[in-house]
């Protein structure tokens, strides 16, 4: 009888512990994707120590690479700005890719980013350090910038510890192969030395016009290379990853006779260019995709899968990553009484200026930025939102929201947008396109200490304003469909606007989307 009872006592703690270990692994693996929510492209994701690090491409918007902490690789929280203060002196646009990489015996975090040269016009691969994710860091300068251009830097060491930096020669700029290199860098990561290797390019099919993307992790006695393919970033896009492998750093590289391994499927679409990391014994891949419905207006975002493996040693991805993410995790308050929110940016061109206070954000005027104005931005998280603003009018600054894009879907296209405007007693409906302004719609209001601005979009593209003043809502305009305004490899970004001259400001006290 006793040895019964202790059997069935044994029985029942196994049962308890296989309990807890299934809740367990079930949590780990628990994905509410997009992990990283908004347009997020290019996300490189390291771990040092307890946090997973991670940083994503910024373009012409400022402050420069984010950096993003979180304990299990899901949920992230915006800490840092590689560059809070705007661009390095040498570079002036196209800031891409960064990717994060830490030395341990050195106790230093190397962020390697792409920028555009002033001086040569180049594409370059530069580099930035700091003693933490959480600290100031100093800018090394390029280390490359090729004829046709040098991205999408990626640090690893090779199999006797030499450390190496990775990157594509940006060929298909010019209609030509696009090379993956490698070249070996000195200890402070301040010059490349050596000679360059050529890893692979694109030699198959199913690659297109172009490889890039790289990065590098090892298992198995390999050296893994996941990479992209095809195009990116546009409403044709048809971006797809592949793998290859090799027992050396330097090759020869051997690409998967099943590539792609990452593709459409009905969630996201045109996915590539992440990084791996090791998380309770399992990797990930942290990459960037256009959501199927978001498309092109919410921009690439950041999307987390689990690499699984083949019997004969090749990483695969099951291309199942679903849409798990609350939309009420998206909405947004600030009413800026005790700092500028971090998730607001400027382009990177503008020295704005602006203070916080009690009495909400005083935003300096101008008529930069294509003579859209001063710009203050976040990048759009869903298709359809409501974005509101209560300002204080003004007789001299037009204060309004608006929907930030581009004049046309070309590469490098100069910043567009429409929006709804209160200056004095007008509510205006405008759109500034190739530095000139279209009043559509304008509304004259009674007098009003506060007037609540309001955007709604449907479908990611159809537009509507309103306002409340005095207690009573008033329509102004038209639905609008700004489609022709998405910008290439881009979202749409929600904008603060102050338009009028340096010596005027724009007065808001909360803003609120949902």
């Amino acid at each position: 009888m006793n040895s019964l009872l202790s059997l069935r006592k044994i029985i029942t703690a196994v049962f308890i512990i296989v309990g807890f270990c299934s809740m367990s692994l079930a949590q780990s693996i628990k994905v509410d994707n997009p992990v990283l929510a908004g347009d997020r492209p290019d996300p490189s994701v390291i771990r040092i120590d307890k946090y997973f690090y991670a940083s994503a491409t910024s373009n012409e918007w400022a402050p420069l690479f984010p950096i993003f902490r979180s304990e299990d690789l899901v949920n992230w929280e915006l800490v840092n700005y590689v560059f809070p203060d705007g661009a390095p002196d040498w570079a002036k646009n196209n800031f891409w890719a960064p990717e994060l990489s830490y030395d341990y015996g050195q106790g230093v975090l190397y962020v390697y980013y792409t920028a555009r040269d002033k001086e040569s016009n180049r594409l370059s691969v530069a580099v930035a350090s700091a003693s933490s994710p959480l600290g100031k860091f100093k800018d090394h300068g390029p280390l490359v910038a090729q004829e046709y251009g040098s991205i999408d830097a990626f640090e690893t060491r090779d199999e006797n510890g030499r450390n190496y930096v990775l990157w594509k020669e940006d060929g298909n700029s010019k209609g030509q192969k696009t090379p993956i290199w490698a070249q070996e860098i000195d200890y402070d990561r301040k010059n490349l030395i050596g000679e360059k290797h050529e890893l692979f390019h694109n030699d198959q099919p199913w690659e297109g016009g172009l490889v890039e993307g790289v990065a590098i992790f090892q298992k198995n006695g390999y050296f893994y290379a996941t990479y992209s393919a095809r195009g990116c970033c546009e409403i044709s896009c048809d971006y797809v990853t592949g793998v290859a492998r090799s027992k050396t750093l330097l090759g020869p590289w051997e690409k998967y006779d099943m590539n792609p391994v990452l593709k459409d499927n009905a969630n996201w679409k045109c996915a590539g260019h992440g990084t791996v990391v090791e998380k309770d014994g399992d990797l990930w891949m942290l990459y960037h995709a256009y959501n199927t419905e978001g498309s092109v207006y919410v921009g690439r975002q950041g999307v987390l899968e689990k690499i699984e493996w083949t019997e004969d040693n090749w990483p695969v991805l099951a291309n199942n990553a679903g849409y798990e993410r609350s939309k009420k995790s998206l909405e947004f308050t600030d009413d800026f009484k005790e700092r500028l929110d971090p998730v607001w940016q400027w382009r990177v061109t503008q020295d704005i200026q602006y203070e916080t206070g009690q009495d909400g954000l005083k935003l300096q005027a101008s008529e930069e930025n294509e003579m859209l104005g001063t710009l203050l931005v976040q990048g759009t998280k869903s298709l359809d939102y409501q974005y509101e603003a209560t300002v204080i009018p003004d007789s001299k600054a037009a204060a309004g929201l608006a929907v930030i894009g581009a004049a046309n879907n070309g590469f490098g296209a100069p910043p567009a947008g429409m929006g709804i405007s209160v200056k004095g007693n007008q509510l205006i409906l405008w759109e500034t396109i190739n530095q000139k302004t279209r009043e559509i719609a304008t509304q004259t209001i009674p007098k009003s200490k506060e007037v609540k601005l309001i955007l709604s979009m449907q479908d990611g593209y159809k537009m509507t304003t309103s306002a409340i003043v005095n207690g009573k809502t008033i329509q102004v305009g038209e639905s609008q469909d700004v489609k022709h305004l998405v910008p290439w490899g881009m979202g749409f970004r929600l904008g603060l606007v102050a338009k009028g001259s340096t010596d005027s400001y724009a007065y808001f006290k909360e803003v609120k989307i949902y």
